[in-house]
């Protein structure tokens, strides 16, 4: 009779899912442009969705994409806008795009020493979903209109695709596609799948 060998449970890990990191501001939604610096809606009432937006998610998800809201929401920490009408502002976009899977958001006022791991264009929040809801990087983009949403991107190891909306500030990292709406965005994802 031959030996009986010891049995252990074989475990396996949930197989990397590919993501888009959105960021939110200028993505998503409208901003308000002064001086050439975009700035975010104060309230509910504020809060648009940019043309294509809710068309181009549900593309995506449907493609198999699992879509992470990763922003920056700076007067939080600045004490210049509250928790509550940030939050406000993301149950309407979950209700208007439900399709989003999580949203990742940091507070940080962007004067602390050292920086927030989290705060872009520190990859923080999107190795934070990655590990959270298992995602592959690597396989994964990030869609922006600002230089931190490019670099966070890349320094995550995504693919970045630029919104460009022609602010008045320059790229740190060079995105992989440079376009000008959500749908064309859209368009690159959907074409390399």
């Amino acid at each position: 009779m031959p030996d009986a060998s010891p049995t252990f449970p074989i475990t396996r890990s949930p197989a990397l899912r590919l993501a888009v990191f959105l960021d939110r501001d200028g993505t998503l939604n409208a901003t308000v442009v002064r001086g050439g610096k975009p700035y975010p809606p104060s309230s509910v009432t504020e809060f648009q969705l940019l043309p294509g937006v809710a068309e181009g998610c549900r593309a995506l998800h449907a493609a198999g994409y699992v879509l992470v809201v990763a922003t920056n929401q700076p007067d939080v920490g600045r004490g210049t806008q509250t928790q509550t009408a940030v939050e406000a502002m993301h149950a309407l976009l979950l209700k208007s795009i439900p399709e989003i899977a999580h949203i990742e958001v940091c507070y940080e006022p962007g004067n602390t020493n050292p920086p927030s791991e989290f705060r872009k264009p520190a990859p923080g929040m999107l190795h934070h979903a990655a590990k959270t809801l298992h995602l592959d990087l690597a396989q994964s983009w990030m869609i922006g209109d600002r230089w931190r949403d490019v670099s966070c991107g890349a320094n995550a190891g995504c693919r970045t695709i630029f919104l460009d909306w022609g602010y008045a500030e320059k790229l740190q990292t060079p995105p992989d596609f440079t376009v000008r709406s959500f749908t064309a965005a859209t368009e690159i994802i959907l074409a390399r799948i």
